[in-house]
């Protein structure tokens, strides 16, 4: 290969070279800091649920003083707690970083299951111990079981992805169509189906599909259907002391703050995600096709293995399921 044509190639690659660099020192800054940063907010986490336990017990005597400093601190508890790992941002960067979608989209998917983590344990709490009176054993057990339900809706969703994604590979494996000229035209024009190999963003109706409501569902539940630990433990300290009600209005604000952390993940992936499409742009050549299909099912197949390795891992000892672990 000639000089010649060996600069325009690297010409035309670099942006893809650049990113995937940045991406690797990016990596590499996470891995070194990830560490100790989980370490500190474990710290944060144990010196904020102190103070929130104490301010339960004030609660009674001074409901309108405590209650405000309850709420601000469940929510900045919330936002440290969902900083550590969990199976629910595996979830959410896995499926954003893999499949199209409006950062709108993507935002009130992070939302939504968040709410609905705290949600669950509000529930689950109320009618355990509120409504039927059982034990908190039951409580433990119905989290487990609760736990490993989310876990095969992570299956489920791999399964999901992958199915699609081999549906698509399979129409792009089928011969094209025999050539056929309808008008010529002096200059070209870019558009989803011009033919001309470029990597164009995805069209809406790829969007769309991607990100259909029986997608949207199976994702927001898969990631929430397992209670909060941090709201069940509040929930459970607050009905022991006889402000149960305090108790559920923290684990509410609890996840808003929870929110508010996963939401800022799948902002960084959505944008990053963005970025890659927009430098894939300057990259020409037949491969841009496969693509998405081809992240879509590196996706479901992470999706599968996380989902097993989080089924082998669950026991329902003492705890009956609840980790420290959040979403």
């Amino acid at each position: 290969m000639s000089l010649i044509n060996v600069i325009p190639i690297t010409r035309r690659y670099w942006p893809v070279t650049l990113f995937l660099l940045l991406l690797l020192l990016s990596g590499i800054a996470l891995w070194y800091f990830w560490t100790p940063l989980l370490m500190q907010t474990i710290v944060w986490q144990a010196q904020l649920n102190r103070e929130m336990t104490q301010l339960l017990q004030r609660v009674a005597e001074h409901p309108h003083q405590a209650g405000v400093t309850l709420m601000l601190f469940s929510l900045v508890y919330g936002v440290l707690h969902a900083m550590g790992p969990g199976h629910g941002k595996v979830v959410i960067s896995t499926f954003l970083a893999t499949h199209p979608a409006r950062l709108k989209t993507s935002l009130k998917l992070t939302l939504l299951a968040a709410l609905v983590q705290g949600g669950v344990a509000i529930v689950l709490v109320t009618v355990m111990l509120v409504l039927l009176k059982t034990s908190s054993r039951q409580l433990h057990l119905s989290s487990y079981w609760l736990e490993k339900g989310s876990y095969l809706l992570i299956a489920a969703l791999g399964v999901w992805v992958s199915v699609r994604a081999l549906r698509s590979l399979k129409t792009l494996l089928q011969p094209p169509p025999k050539l056929t000229i309808h008008s010529l035209r002096p200059v070209h024009q870019h558009d989803a189906n011009c033919g001309c190999g470029h990597a164009h963003l995805p069209s809406a109706e790829q969007i769309a599909q991607a990100v259909s409501w029986k997608t949207q569902l199976l994702l927001v539940f898969s990631m929430g259907l397992r209670p909060c630990s941090g709201a069940i433990m509040m929930l459970l300290f607050a009905k022991v002391i006889g402000v149960y009600w305090w108790g559920v209005a923290s684990a509410a604000i609890m996840a808003l703050g929870t929110a508010v952390t996963v939401s800022a993940v799948g902002l960084l992936v959505h944008r990053s995600r963005a970025l890659a499409q927009r430098l894939g742009q300057r990259s020409e050549g037949q491969g841009a096709k496969w693509l998405l299909p081809l992240s879509g099912l590196l996706g479901g197949i992470i999706l599968l293995v996380a989902a097993f390795i989080l089924w082998q891992s669950a026991t329902p000892g003492i705890g009956g399921g609840i980790s420290p672990l959040g979403i």
